[in-house]
């Protein structure tokens, strides 16, 4: 029980970051299959390490992962993945992941649907879960919201450590929608 918000979460913490997780499926021969591309993550900071990590498939048919991390300062893409900083304010968080554009941005592909989801300690887990478009806050269901007098968001930051959402886009929180080094990045730009 979270005494902040007066509800049940799962708490994942450990020593080992990469060994301490939760993931699904938790069969790694099998996919999730979730064709929304927006992943949304209600998680708390615990001021520990933590990290999670998104693997997709894309229109050529190659699995791309996606980890985010609060120890990570720069931005890295590989072929097969992208490792990225992110920045957690005080207490709860909503992180808001828009696969399709990063998959776009990152390798000039398109999103076709969410294979795996891992997430490492150190956090605690209010929500997850996958949505076709941004809803306002207004517009949730009353368990996915997260009944705060403030309302927190994550984002990923680039390598300077700036914020990179506008969270006046976003009906309810900051958009997770760029975390490229521009000295860095091969990516595509946008018009």
């Amino acid at each position: 029980m979270d005494e902040d918000i007066q509800s049940s979460v799962l708490e994942l913490t450990g020593a080992n970051v990469s060994t301490s997780y939760i993931s699904c499926p938790a069969d790694p021969s099998k996919a999730l299959g979730i064709k929304h591309p927006f992943l949304v993550l209600v998680v708390k900071n615990l001021h520990q390490y933590f990290t999670f990590e998104v693997q997709v498939l894309d229109d050529k048919n190659v699995k791309r992962r996606f980890r985010a991390s609060n120890y990570q300062s720069t931005t890295r893409l590989q072929p097969f993945i992208c490792t990225m900083p992110m920045t957690l304010d005080d207490d709860w968080n909503q992180i808001q992941f828009n696969l399709a554009d990063f998959v776009k941005r990152a390798y000039g592909t398109s999103y076709v649907e969410t294979l795996r989801l891992q997430i490492h300690a150190n956090c605690r887990l209010r929500r997850v879960y996958f949505a076709d478009k941004l809803y306002p806050e207004s517009e949730l269901p009353a368990d996915f919201k997260l009944f705060l007098p403030v309302q927190r968001t994550a984002t990923l930051a680039s390598g300077a450590g700036h914020p990179v959402a506008d969270p006046a886009q976003m009906g309810g929180g900051a958009a997770v929608d760029e975390a490229w080094d521009a000295d860095q990045s091969p990516m595509p730009q946008e018009p």
